[in-house]
């Protein structure tokens, strides 16, 4: 942008580096006047006050300036004044210090105070600020986002700071809990062969909006969707977080890992209200939020206070451009929208039949290719998995969580459900005519129980929280195993193990895009805590001891990973739907007896038969959720003998083997244990 006169333009906004200063442009259609405020500390008061003057600084509802001699670093923030009528959804404070909604950095003063954003006065020294930031002022070395095919992607689930912060990381301490740190782990990742790691948020957010001691750690409470959190940054100057992610982003890519980002479009950290003003609810209340009563109410579809109003013009286009900078110049390969189904409400907060920002989203060329993930659902009970709007969102799929749960707990009439989920979720996905990795294939994520804690716990153990265990989701389809909690049984921690195995091999062997979380692979335990989020302590961060404790079940995990990881990859280059896939794959039901598979809600067990005509082989896969061990037919084969690649009930090393590894299998019939799973391999007729 050539250099500019001092009234600035209205676009872009945001604070831009131009020549010979920065632009800075706001949106705020109510505003009776802006004061932009530059600071030469983060927590003292500004050292200069812009007044932004109605005739010569606003363009429509663009408050405009242009600011010379200042640079990329500089710390800044806005105070806006205007009406003051909760009643009717006007919430200006002129005393407040606000973040830049497009601000791309964000310095949080040490004594910073979410308390003082929700009192009357001045809050300058304890507030949030936006930092100046010159987005091509970085050497990618020629980093590029990956684009990965979604038949090979195997998405790892995690936390920055806890998968590093643990004391026994082996992360030097000045780098624990950071995007550095994880740069320092990034060996570990490539041994476990995931391909992407799915962040949990990692926009700016709040750490105080959570019950009073206690942190919010899970990150679902922005503030600033252009911004890196900066406390996941061992660099703690105003650029640091915004070059330091980038680093991680470079790392991860030379490693082969694409980053995908967990992305709060949905609700904000101010809360309703009674919430702090911090930025959106003192520039614009009335175009940022879904409001009731007249706008004296926050509407609540999120289950955290308020709800962004998505779809609102200046929003939609706020969530885009936000977007568009990840990709473009962050380097960020996807996102996963948390309770995306918000984003198909309109301003009154009722479901739209096409949703104007999920649609500009999906069609944005600078987004083409970027994988788009959808929590197709939200707090108020939208629940869209199978229905969610558009040709190339992904959907977690929250019924192959609960179905396959409910498989190998014993749940009666689970059979049917466990046999669709297994073949990519037909009965569900069947209909649009897409491709298998449409369905997000996971166990557990951050909310609810780890795996080991899934096999486990039957009821959940919140009282750390502080409330009394009533917060977190009390239907968690679980199983001891038959002790609440740690045992040093054998048997019973055998019977977990094997559990654990069983639900990491239908994760990784479906057909679908499998997502693991942090952790699951050596059986980290939250001690039954499903509602983790205000937990930043060895509760929540990765134990590295178990990667010791548990090197049989890491190895059995990198194995299943390894193979998964060689699905051809036709179907998708030919963008071949669901149903041709299986109607293509010869497949075929079994029970004990061949050809007979038993559909009754007293059923426990089932088996698959189906070819991989790629590869000239045929598998068959026996699922046995029953309590006692079951003598499965096998299929004849026209040429050789089956060959066991998996079966969870032994012992490793011989739960797992290497694909050209497996041994032959004698007879015609196969011994399934209680509670397992048996993978066997042939050669195709």
């Amino acid at each position: 942008m050539p250099q500019i006169s001092n009234v600035g333009r209205s676009w872009p906004l945001g604070a831009t580096v131009v020549d010979g200063g920065v632009n800075f442009s706001l949106f705020s259609r109510s505003a009776a006047g802006v004061e932009l405020l530059l600071f030469e500390t983060e927590d003292g008061p500004p050292s200069r006050v812009i007044t932004l003057e109605p005739a010569a600084n606003r363009t429509y509802h663009y408050w405009h300036s242009f600011v010379p001699g200042i640079r990329p670093g500089q710390i800044y923030a806005y105070r806006v004044a205007g009406p003051i009528d909760p009643a009717r959804g006007l919430r200006f404070d002129p005393a407040k210090t606000l973040l830049d909604p497009y601000g791309r950095a964000v310095v949080m003063p040490g004594n910073y105070d979410r308390e003082a954003a929700t009192q009357e006065g001045d809050n300058a020294t304890t507030a949030m600020k936006s930092v100046v930031v010159d987005p091509s002022a970085y050497d990618w070395e020629g980093d590029l986002p990956l684009d990965l095919p979604s038949a090979r992607t195997i998405i790892y689930e995690m936390h920055v700071r806890g998968f590093t912060q643990h004391p026994n990381s082996g992360v030097p301490a000045n780098k624990r809990g950071t995007y550095a740190g994880l740069i320092e782990k990034i060996p570990y990742l490539q041994e476990l062969g995931v391909t992407a790691v799915e962040l949990l948020p990692v926009f700016q957010f709040d750490p105080q909006d959570a019950p009073a001691g206690r942190i919010n750690y899970w990150g679902y409470a922005p503030i600033a969707s252009f911004a890196p959190h900066a406390a996941f940054s061992s660099r703690q100057d105003p650029l640091g977080p915004v070059n330091e992610f980038r680093d991680m982003v470079k790392a991860l890519h030379r490693a082969g890992i694409e980053v995908i980002l967990d992305v709060v479009f949905n609700h904000t950290a101010e809360g309703n209200e009674h919430g702090p003003t911090l930025s959106y609810r003192g520039i614009d209340n009335r175009s940022y939020y879904i409001l009731e009563n007249g706008g004296e109410k926050y509407a609540n579809y999120s289950g955290c206070g308020n709800t962004l109003n998505a779809n609102h013009p200046v929003v939609r286009r706020m969530i885009l451009d936000s977007l568009r900078y990840w990709v473009e110049h962050m380097h960020v390969d996807g996102f996963r929208f948390d309770l995306a189904s918000i984003l198909a409400r309109d301003s009154a907060g009722h479901p739209l039949p096409n949703p104007p920002v999920l649609w500009d989203i999906e069609s944005d060329p600078a987004l083409a290719g970027t994988k788009l993930l959808a929590e197709a659902w939200d707090a108020a009970g939208l629940y869209q998995v199978g229905s969610f709007v558009g040709d190339a969102w992904k959907e977690w799929n929250g019924r192959f969580r609960d179905d396959v749960r409910d498989f190998f707990r014993g749940q009666p009439g689970s059979v049917r459900h466990m046999a669709d989920r297994l073949v990519g979720s037909p009965s569900i996905y069947g209909h649009e005519e897409r491709e298998a990795e449409q369905s997000v294939n996971f166990i557990t994520c951050h909310d609810g129980f780890t795996l080991n804690d899934l096999v486990s716990y039957n009821e959940k153990h919140n009282e750390a929280n502080g409330e009394q265990n009533r917060d977190g989701a009390n239907d968690n389809r679980s199983w001891n195993c038959g002790v609440e909690g740690p045992s040093d049984d054998p048997a019973i921690e055998a019977l977990r193990t094997r559990q654990v195995k069983n639900f990491l091999t239908i994760t990784l062997m479906s057909l679908g895009l499998p997502m693991i979380m942090m952790g699951d692979e050596v059986r980290r335990t939250q001690h039954g805590n499903n509602n983790a989020y205000c937990q930043d302590n060895e509760l929540s961060w990765l134990d590295w001891s178990l990667v010791e404790q548990h090197p049989g079940l890491l190895r059995f995990v990198k194995l299943l990973i390894e193979r998964r990881l060689l699905r051809n990859l036709e179907h998708e280059h030919r963008r071949t739907s669901l149903n041709t896939l299986l109607r293509d794959a010869k497949k075929a039901w079994h029970g004990v007896k061949l050809n007979q598979p038993d559909w009754r809600d007293n059923s426990h067990s089932i088996a698959v038969n189906a070819e991989l005509r790629s590869e000239r082989m045929q598998f068959h896969a026996i699922l046995n959720a029953y309590w006692e061990p079951l003598a499965f037919e096998l299929p004849p084969l026209e040429r050789g003998s089956w060959r066991r690649w998996i079966d969870t009930a032994l012992e490793s090393p011989d739960d797992i083997v290497p694909w050209s590894q497996a041994p032959a299998v004698e007879g015609e019939t196969y011994r399934v244990d209680s509670r397992s799973v048996v993978f066997l391999i042939g050669d195709a007729s």
